[in-house]
């Protein structure tokens, strides 16, 4: 269930993703925003939370697939010994 990114979204790296939804809570957090703010602050959190799971799911599948190369090439070298 991948959505395309906006072209807002995909310029922005995880880290700068990551460090203006800290941001985004720390503001919300604080309180003191009218219910506009806080409705927009919220919007931006979850569009950014989007980001960043979208990096976290990218690099994991990147990971999977560098394991899985290396099991299948552990595999073809460990038989031909025995």
């Amino acid at each position: 269930m991948t959505t395309t990114p906006t072209p807002g979204e995909a310029a922005l790296g995880y880290e700068q993703a990551r460090d203006e939804l800290i941001e985004v809570v720390r503001k919300l957090e604080a309180g003191g925003t009218t219910l506009e703010e806080s409705l927009a602050l919220w919007e931006r959190g979850e569009e950014l939370a989007k980001v960043c799971r979208r990096w976290l799911d990218g690099a994991r599948a990147r990971l999977d697939a560098a394991l899985a190369e290396e099991e299948q090439e552990a595999g073809d070298t460990g038989g031909a010994g025995e």
